[in-house]
């Protein structure tokens, strides 16, 4: 997070004062001149890349999941299998928000987050890291020609989302000190 604003990308310094902000005083606190005072900026600077404390909030949505997006992408792409992306998944999961523990505690704390678990349907509103597992899970059945009904096919999503994101949760509890091995080739998310 940055603590004063030196020549850079203001518009980022913001949303990262906005996390700060909010994960330190409640999403009630937060205002533009308050992340102008914690960037060392002029309170009418914000204005010129959000009109109002909602766009921020929403800026700030947008530019964690797509830095979580990113990464999680990456990570699926260099895999040979789903089975394989899907553990890849659960290691940038925990990497991503242990390095990052502010963007837990405001998506997840925060926001309003839509994850859908209907297998047979594909929402236009659900998180986009739960809609990658989702299509990740899906080819993993197709991969493995393993025939599953769509309520096996929920419990096993739900199986997934929740031992990752627990996991996550405890690694970014203030106090906690966690060790992730994942050198463990016969290791399984999967059940």
């Amino acid at each position: 997070m940055a603590d004063s604003y030196h020549h850079g990308n203001l518009r980022q310094a913001l949303i990262d004062a906005g996390i700060k902000i909010i994960n330190e005083s409640g999403e009630e606190s937060l205002s533009l001149r308050k992340v102008a005072a914690e960037c060392n900026v002029s309170h009418a600077a914000p204005y010129a890349h959000f009109n109002n404390k909602e766009e921020l909030i929403e800026a700030i949505k947008s530019s964690v999941t797509d830095q979580f997006m990113e990464e999680l992408e990456a990570s699926v792409a260099e895999c040979a299998t789903a089975e394989e992306a899907i553990l890849a998944m659960g290691r940038i999961y925990l990497t991503f928000f242990s390095r990052n523990p502010d963007y837990f505690v405001f998506l997840f704390g925060k926001q309003n987050i839509n994850a859908h678990l209907q297998m047979n349907k594909d929402y236009k509103n659900d998180y986009p890291p739960f809609a990658l597992l989702k299509r990740m899970y899906r080819l993993y059945l197709e991969e493995k020609g393993i025939e599953k009904s769509f309520e096996e096919q929920e419990i096993d999503l739900i199986k997934i989302w929740s031992m990752v994101h627990g996991m996550a949760s405890i690694a970014c509890m203030k106090g906690v000190k966690t060790s992730f091995k994942w050198n463990n080739p016969d290791e399984r998310l999967l059940v």
